[in-house]
This record gives C-alpha cells, sequence and structure tokens, in this order.
C-alpha cells in the first residue's frame, strides 16, 4: 500500500450535464464507486478523500466500506470553482490530521474505466522535480495538420500551428490532450501554480479506449456499452 500519496476524489453534488451523475448507475453500480475501488487497491482509507459537499454522494461512497469524513465547504462547491482550490482544501485537511504524503492524485470519478496500471504508470513517471504528471492520449485534432483557426481579417481559415504542408497526419508531429483520468501533482507546485499554468507536466500515454470522460448523455451511452463488451469478454 502507497502511504506516501494523497488521492482526491473530486465529487461536487451539482451537475448540469448529466444530473446527479457521481451517484448514477453506470453498469449496475453507482458512478464514483468504480474510482474509489482503484483507489483503495493503491492506498489505506487514511489517504483517500472523497471532496463532496452531498451527504448523498458521501452516503453512497460509504457503501464501499471508504470511511468519508471531509466535507467540501460550500463555496468550493459551485459552478465556478477550480480543482486546484478543491485539491489544496483536501491537502489542507489531510495534513490537519496529521496523515503525511508528498504527492497527490487527482482521480475524476468521470472516468471509470480506467486501471490500477493506468495510474501506475503515472506514479512511475512520477519525480519530486515535476510539477505534475498526467495521463493523455493523442489529440483528435492536431493542431499541425487538421485543426484550423480563423483569420481575424479575413475570416478565412489558416492552419492553427506550422506551414499546413503536412499530407499524412503520421507525418505530423504528435499532439496530445487530456484524457482526463488520472493527475499525479507535486504539492509545492499546486500552491504555486494554476493547473492549466504547471511549467513542468510529464505526460503518460493512456489507450484511448479506456480515457471515456463522462460529460454528456451520449458520453454516458458509450460507456455503458463499452463496459457491455467488456464483460461479454470476459
Amino acid at each position: 500500500m502507497d502511504n506516501h500519496t494523497l488521492y482526491v476524489i473530486p465529487a461536487r453534488g451539482g451537475s448540469k450535464g448529466i444530473p446527479g451523475k457521481n451517484i448514477k448507475p453506470l453498469g449496475g453500480r453507482p458512478l464514483i464507486h468504480y474510482t474509489i475501488d482503484i483507489a483503495r487497491q493503491l492506498a489505506p482509507d487514511s489517504h483517500i478523500i472523497v471532496s463532496t459537499d452531498s451527504e448523498g454522494i458521501a452516503s453512497v461512497a460509504r457503501q464501499t466500506g471508504l470511511p468519508v469524513d471531509y466535507m467540501r465547504p460550500a463555496e468550493l462547491a459551485t459552478d465556478t470553482s477550480g480543482s486546484r482550490e478543491v485539491i489544496i482544501d483536501a491537502m489542507d485537511w489531510a495534513a490537519s490530521r496529521g496523515i503525511a504524503f508528498d504527492r497527490v492524485v487527482l482521480l475524476q470519478p468521470t472516468s471509470p474505466l480506467r486501471t490500477v496500471a493506468d495510474v501506475e504508470a503515472c506514479l512511475e513517471r512520477y519525480t519530486p522535480d515535476a510539477d505534475m504528471v498526467v495521463s493523455v492520449i493523442p489529440a483528435k485534432s492536431n493542431p499541425y495538420y487538421n485543426c484550423f483557426e480563423t483569420d481575424c481579417a479575413t475570416g478565412l481559415l489558416h492552419i492553427s500551428k506550422g506551414s499546413g504542408l503536412y499530407v499524412r497526419r503520421q507525418d505530423a508531429p504528435e499532439a496530445w490532450e487530456y484524457s482526463g483520468s488520472v493527475y499525479v501533482i507535486n504539492p509545492d507546485s499546486i500552491r504555486r501554480y494554476a493547473l492549466g499554468a504547471m511549467p513542468r507536466r510529464v505526460p503518460c500515454p493512456t489507450d484511448a479506449s479506456r480515457a471515456i470522460d463522462l460529460d454528456t448523455p451520449l458520453d454516458w451511452e458509450v460507456a455503458e456499452a463499452v463496459m457491455r463488451h467488456l464483460r461479454a469478454e470476459s
């Protein structure tokens, strides 16, 4: 068990895209249970914090056997609340209770297909001189190849980056996007920088088939279909 890492699972009560998504049943189980199960295979319960403002979510989380003693302050549970402030508050709460850690893993419940191996791969890439290790997948649109911007003066399209002369996608420089499933964060760095401003971000490529991020009802239907497929194969 990893006694050096604090795992933070953010689960705000309000959700507009998919109402009640954090505890909505997916594949027959509340969504948040998948992420809690992964964290509990990696760390003791004392180092896992479900950050929620909802007693309903806390109650469902406790069904896994995980104690949920921390409740997120109301001012950090609005539509405009950022992940950085949520993580720092959880860090402060843990430190006030004598829980020692030298890195923080953010696991969002909206990535239910991540595996223990996905998290371990990110942890292996982390070093104290990094600000963050983040799971990534190949970007759907490559700014050197098929991502365009509108010229302010003419209204015409031009390639986002480079000359636009690449004729095959595989010849263009690699471009990545966050998968949303795993973030391994330096505690000192998050106190200094916003997540998007960290200068030393290390990518950890992840299989795109496990990188479904649940934001819309269509995402949910896709995840249900993938889970049915995985069960049929097992």
